[in-house]
């Protein structure tokens, strides 16, 4: 006997095979757990003074990544003296968020946490 429903009034049993029942119950959050969506997030560092052509390489991967459906975490590390230059931070994570606004919606704008300044772009939703 195996209590199906023990929150109705009154309780739910039925008589059944309970390694069966058990060996059902997996399967069901088996394929629960397969139709869930993972989120991927792909990180791309950059220094407060990132050359054009590092700029534009980074900017190809990260058009890559959010076409393939995965998040992108942007984010100016400061080292050392370059804190003093975190407005040229800031430009660089805009100047790429206009640059990715086709493929992608900025989820968290550039905001500076300790050393790092941070941005994320999430995929733009596909139209059908």
């Amino acid at each position: 006997m195996v209590e199906i429903s023990p929150n109705t009034e009154p309780p739910v049993c039925k008589v059944i095979n309970y390694k069966k029942f058990v060996y059902d119950q997996k399967k069901k959050q088996k394929a629960i757990k397969n139709k869930t969506q993972k989120v991927i997030i792909k990180e791309l560092r950059f220094g407060p003074n990132t050359g054009e052509h590092d700029f534009e390489f980074k900017l190809k991967h990260a058009r890559n990544f959010l076409e393939d459906g995965a998040k992108v975490k942007a984010f100016v590390l400061f080292r050392g003296r370059t804190i003093i230059y975190k407005d040229q931070g800031q430009i660089l994570l805009l100047k790429l968020a206009q640059a990715l606004e086709d493929v992608g919606v900025v989820e968290i704008m550039p905001e500076l946490e300790g050393k790092k300044m941070i941005m994320i772009l999430s995929p733009r939703k596909k139209k059908k």
